[in-house]
């Protein structure tokens, strides 16, 4: 009796690991890894920042100098871009033809609605990070993308944010 019941106890462990492992790997397209902390990270958190400073300074005045290509906010795979209160995207210089509509809804890869989420963290959290698949910008084939996304409060824009290519 005691070697059944051992048997029926590893059993059902057996049983709530695997269910547990598949949880998690369900819910892997929603939390990849924990948010970055690397150099590109930090210099991200601060160029998000400032830009989100000198949208409440300028407001949509702020994004001529968002869309000058070699400048601090457009250099490389880096790029401010900005959503509207509603979620239209108001600036994205590395994908112009973005703006002016909105991604509710709209999947990476890996089934992620990033959008929706960079939109759910600044209206929630004020500020923070949101992992996502996309293609660099030239390129067809999804990267893993970190964006930095903080909530401002000026008229037309409600999120502001940036992100990096860890690869």
């Amino acid at each position: 009796m005691t070697n059944r019941l051992i048997s029926v106890v590893c059993g059902s462990a057996l049983i709530l690991a695997i269910c547990a492992s598949f949880l998690l790997s369900a819910n892997s397209a929603y939390s990849l890894s924990s948010p970055p902390t690397s150099d590109p990270a930090k210099r991200i958190h601060t160029l998000v920042h400032r830009a989100a400073e000198l949208v409440v300074i300028k407001g949509k005045e702020a994004f001529s100098e968002f869309r000058q290509r070699g400048s601090e906010w457009f250099s490389g795979d880096t790029y401010i871009f900005a959503y509207a209160p509603d979620g239209t995207v108001v600036v994205n210089p590395a994908f112009p033809a973005r703006e002016g509509h909105a991604y509710h809804g709209e999947k990476d890869k890996k089934g992620k609605a990033f959008h929706d989420e960079i939109i759910r963290t600044a209206q929630t959290k004020g500020s923070g990070w949101v992992d996502y698949w996309l293609p660099k910008p030239g390129q067809t084939e999804p990267s893993q993308k970190w964006s930095y996304v903080k909530a401002v409060k000026a008229e037309g824009v409600a999120v502001v944010g940036a992100g990096f290519f860890p690869e």
